[in-house]
């Protein structure tokens, strides 16, 4: 069974695989573009074999429509994440949840923002896990 904590982590860990595609991607993008003008400043292959662009330009394919799906499955997991939080009574722990678990800021920002010590606002969100309701899928 997963704990509130592990629950709400799940958006931080798919934004960075996310993020890990994305740079995937552009790194693939770069090689292609380098083999591109290298092949275009080379005498033609009578045979035309393109097999190696072809190859990586799926790749990119595949890894940009494994990107969309991702970001799909953020959107939705964000949203039900964001049910949760409201069903949180006390709004300071609301915001300290959404701003750890939806906008991924670090404990100091957190604390500066709300105006606490960084002892007090893991003593806050403590409190504010002991209050999440886990979606019944989850449980």
């Amino acid at each position: 069974m997963m704990t509130a904590k592990e629950y709400l982590s799940q958006a931080y860990r798919l934004d960075n695989r996310i993020n890990s595609k994305i740079e995937q991607v552009a790194s693939l993008n770069d090689l292609a573009s380098k083999c591109t003008s290298t092949i275009s400043g080379m005498p033609h292959n009578p045979s035309g074999s393109t097999s190696t662009m072809a190859d990586t330009v799926d790749k990119i394919i595949d890894l940009q429509n494994e990107i969309n799906r991702d970001i799909d499955a953020l959107v939705d997991l964000k949203r039900e994440i964001v049910g949760v939080i409201k069903a949180v009574e006390n709004t300071e722990y609301q915001t300290l949840l959404e701003k750890r678990y939806l906008c991924f800021q670090h404990w100091e920002q957190i604390a500066v923002d709300m105006g606490y010590g960084i002892d007090n606002i893991f003593k806050l969100h403590r409190k504010a896990l002991a209050c999440v309701v886990m979606p019944e899928s989850v449980q």
